[in-house]
């Protein structure tokens, strides 16, 4: 049938690419705003285009379809996507892998997302354009680690700040878009299974707990019994005398769960990883209406082995004997159960969107380590720790989009819970002589006398935190002229987060030397219990840190335009102001009427400006300008002085309630060339100048590190960066069917960053309330925390243009970045990531008559260890050190 020219063209484009053609958008800013700056989806800008022609027998063709342009280009901001197709390529299991492949964003810790070499405090995460809480308790920002890919559609990171964005936008804003409703019925089930060359097969140390731990999920063997919640709700320090009486103390311990979360198993071959899920959809019609549903869930199983070295200096040349040096073996068995369930309703012009998203992210970690501290002469230790961590996401969103005319309406609110529990944190300390002393009738045999000296102890603990986020924002688009777009906005969120952790020893006045001997379990029998007259002693009671609730209100308003001043030149410029109220306070558990810790109360409201010009001086390069400020606030953990340990770094942290507000200048320059469908050359110089940055300081005490937080007077960050993609069509480079309709990816993209502390002279820094010399905890031209100088990364991928057939070699190097600033005048502690290379497949094959998808990943083929240190000259102290070794997998989804 004859077509228009117009109209061959765009059927050609819907059978090259069907589903950018006809698929319902993704929405990867959606709910952010109506304006084009903050909708950096797959599809902003797209328009519905209709061609009509004469057709066969005088009947008249009509062809539908939707025009999208290329949203790198079309967004009048700076922003990097990762589709649905980019995070496939990758092979990643989370999102936060995933993101480690954009230009200038790196992974630090368990999935926080560092933007340029700004800490994580500077990246603002979004779902579905909303805010986040966390199940962090050192963090208000959400770990990107819980989020399977196979509930994320695409991924939006935005790196220059516009008016509609939250004000706490240091170095980027990363949106998260969960999948949206299908344009055909779907059905997917899938499984994959692999390991690691460390891990897997090999020896681990692990613990019972109970029967259906195996699904993140506790049967009830780790509920609190009812004698210690009624102690922990009595508002008294469980503590022996006044409070309570011996037999009431030697009744709550007889009611605690011992064995089943003490005894700590040797295990010679560890198991493999696994996960399954199925995710599914379907549209229904409705006259002029449609109704698109979608649900998935999934499940992961996996297990990490790691033989760790952990060290602390005594001199501040690194020389000499480490004040503590530790082997442990550490093994983590992490469980990730997730689920989705969308609704959305298209009517006319107008769209309502519904999510609600499940995560649970457990871990059950089991720890042995032997070695030597310098304050226990001629003794070596040995520590014993099992944990269960379950942090869980709930988020629920309703989104509307309303279009009349020149006037847009984007509605959006919701409400979002997160939570962490351990329960029955549990550590023993054995002690043995290193030296024959014929007067010593153990010998060098391991001891605990639960007496509180130099002779081992038992500690157990029980922590909880809830936060509940609420959420509302309305923004108003209307098009002044066919040039000029206004828009204004109001936004609303409420974070309030409570957090409790109950901690205690073991005490007994005197237990005999064979009683001493026995294993954690039998030492805290009930038989032990009641013969050796063993006790609990609350160490949560003595600093009034055990609980805390911590709020940050904030309400928002933003004024903008986006004018197009000329053929190819455009501004989107506005100001936002903010309003925030910060507090965290101690809660006074035992009505003691006073307690050592101060309050926080922050209240600041700021304008934040904004512009971007963006000039297209050729058809395919434009040119960039944007400068802004912005904000970023301390966390809410940073604020209050809780002892708090992580079990990954063996490090107590502690907040400092004194920390304020830090405050950004941020300027950025960028010249982008898209010389082809999908492929382009970007190159970016920026600038930031930061007032007030919070940095992480350490110190050592009593074998322990600990560490805390303080403003430092000022620092600054600069560099550029560099991206390339490009294909090359394969079919005339190589005879042979094999390469007829292959080609050939090769992206790559490179960041330079350098940072500066500014410490003056007169520079204080406030910590706890006191005022000292700044240059006791930072040094004037360190950089910051958490900044590599260099980030690489390279793809090169072989692709079949007409079927699914990929093989993708992925290659990231990270160089050396400061994890915290040295204690006591020593050198800074920093990680060296290395580089990685990892090796994934992706096949389509047909099974049984049903369409599926083959995986197959190597994942650390270099084997880079994992190495956290401090160095002068040839001297180190490492701080972790472990083989992290190679992982494979391979998988198998079905297509129904």
């Amino acid at each position: 049938m004859p077509l228009s020219f117009a109209g061959s063209l765009l059927l050609s484009t819907a059978l090259v690419a069907p589903s950018s053609a006809w698929a319902q958008s993704t929405d990867a800013g959606a709910g952010v705003s109506p304006t084009q700056d903050s909708q950096p989806s797959p599809d902003a800008g797209e328009e519905d285009v209709e061609i009509s022609g004469p057709g066969a027998g005088g009947q008249e063709i009509v062809v539908r379809g939707r025009f999208i342009p290329n949203t790198l280009r079309a967004n009048t901001e700076v922003v990097s996507v990762l589709s649905s197709a980019d995070i496939a390529r990758t092979g990643e299991g989370d999102i936060a892998g995933a993101l480690e492949r954009v230009t200038g964003l790196s992974v630090v810790g368990n999935g926080f997302v560092y933007v340029r070499g700004l800490g994580d405090r500077y990246s603002l995460a979004l779902l579905n354009g909303s805010p986040l809480p966390s199940p962090e308790p050192l963090k208000r920002v959400v770990p990107l680690d819980i989020f399977p890919t196979s509930v994320i559609a695409s991924s939006v990171v935005q790196k220059t700040f516009s008016a509609s964005y939250p004000g706490e936008f240091g170095g980027g804003a990363i949106n998260l878009t969960t999948i949206a409703t299908p344009s055909e019925p779907f059905f997917n089930l899938s499984f994959s299974v692999g390991g690691d060359t460390e891990t897997t097969g090999n020896l681990g140390y692990t613990y019972f707990g109970s029967r259906t731990d195996w699904t993140g999920f506790d049967d009830g063997t780790r509920d609190i019994p009812p004698l210690l919640n009624a102690a922990l709700n009595s508002g008294r320090p469980i503590l022996p005398g006044a409070d309570f009486s011996l037999d009431e103390l030697k009744a709550i311990q007889l009611e605690l769960v011992n064995a089943p979360t003490t005894v700590l198993q040797r295990n010679d071959n560890i198991p493999v990883n696994w996960s399954a899920g199925f995710s599914g959809g379907t549209t229904i019609p409705f006259g002029d209406s449609e109704l698109g549903l979608i649900a998935s869930a999934n499940i992961s199983n996996k297990w990490l082995t790691r033989q760790t070295l952990q060290q602390t200096a005594s001199t501040l040349d690194l020389s000499g004997t480490p004040a503590s040096d530790f082997t442990r073996v550490i093994t983590d068995n992490r469980i990730v159960v997730s689920g989705l369930l969308g609704a959305a309703l298209e009517f006319g012009e107008h769209k309502l969107r519904w999510t609600n998203l499940y995560i649970r992210d457990t871990l059950k970690q089991a720890r042995l380590g032997i070695g030597t501290n310098i304050n226990t002469f001629q003794t070596e230790l040995l520590e014993q720790d099992t944990a269960w961590f379950e942090r869980q996401l709930i988020n629920s969103q309703l989104v509307g989009e309303f279009k009349f005319d020149a006037l847009s309406v984007n509605a959006r609110g919701g409400y979002a819970n997160s939570q962490r529990e351990a329960p029955y944190e549990r550590g023993f300390t054995y002690v043995r002589s290193t030296v024959d002393d014929p007067n010593n009738p153990l010998g060098r045999k391991f001891i605990n006398d639960l007496g509180g000296s130099s002779q081992g102890a038992a500690s157990l603990a029980f922590s909880d935190l809830n936060e509940d986020l609420w959420f509302g924002a309305v923004d108003l688009a209307y098009e002044l002229t066919p040039d000029i777009t206004a828009s204004v906005g109001y936004a609303y969120s409420d974070a309030s987060r409570s957090s409790v952790r109950r901690a205690f020893l073991y005490r007994a006045p005197g237990i005999p030397t064979t009683v001493q001997q026995l294993r954690p379990d039998f030492l805290l029998s009930d038989a032990s219990i009641q013969l050796y007259d063993i006790f609990l002693i609350e160490t949560s009671a003595q600093d009034g840190t055990a609980a805390f609730q911590a709020d940050l209100t904030t309400n928002a308003g933003y004024f903008q335009l986006q004018i197009n001043m000329a053929e190819g030149l455009n501004l989107n410029a506005g100001v936002r102001y903010e309003d925030a109220k910060q507090t965290v306070v101690p809660v006074d558990l035992f009505s003691s009427g006073a307690s050592a810790i101060v309050p926080t109360n922050i209240n600041n409201d700021y304008f934040l400006p904004t512009a971007t010009l963006t000039w297209e001086f050729l058809p395919d390069m434009q040119l960039r300008f944007n400068v802004s400020s912005t904000i970023a606030r301390p966390q809410f953990r940073e604020l209050i002085a809780q002892v708090f340990q992580d079990t990954d770094s063996n490090r107590i942290f502690r907040g400092n309630p004194s920390l304020q507000d830090s405050r950004l200048i941020n300027a950025e320059a960028r010249y982008e060339w898209y010389f082809d469908r999908d492929q382009r050359l970007s190159a970016a110089a920026f600038y930031k100048s930061i007032d007030n940055p919070i940095e992480t300081f350490t110190s050592n005490s009593d074998n322990l590190v600990n560490s805390s937080f303080a403003n430092a007077p000022k620092a600054t960050l600069y560099g550029a960066e560099i991206e390339a993609v490009k294909y090359f069509d394969m079919s005339n480079w190589v005879d042979g069917s094999f390469f007829a309709s292959r080609r050939l990816l090769l992206l790559a993209n490179y960041t330079y960053t350098q940072s500066e502390l500014k410490v003056g002279p007169n520079d204080v820094t406030v910590v706890n309330g006191l005022s000292s010399d700044a240059s006791n905890f930072f040094i004037d031209g360190a950089p910051l925390t958490g900044q590599s100088d260099h980030l690489v990364n390279l793809q090169i991928g072989l692709e079949d243009t007409e079927r699914l057939s990929q093989q993708t070699l992925l290659l990231i190097y990270n160089s050396d970045r400061v994890t915290s600033r040295g204690p006591s005048g020593q050198p800074d502690i920093f990680e060296r990531p290395g580089l990685r290379l990892d090796f994934v497949v992706r096949q389509g094959i047909r099974l049984a008559g049903v369409d599926a998808e083959l995986k197959f990943e190597a994942r650390n083929i270099t084997r880079t260890k994992y190495q956290e240190l401090q160095e002068v000259g040839d001297n180190r102290i490492f701080y972790n050190r472990y083989d992290l070794g190679a992982s494979y997998s391979i998988g198998l989804t079905a297509n129904f």
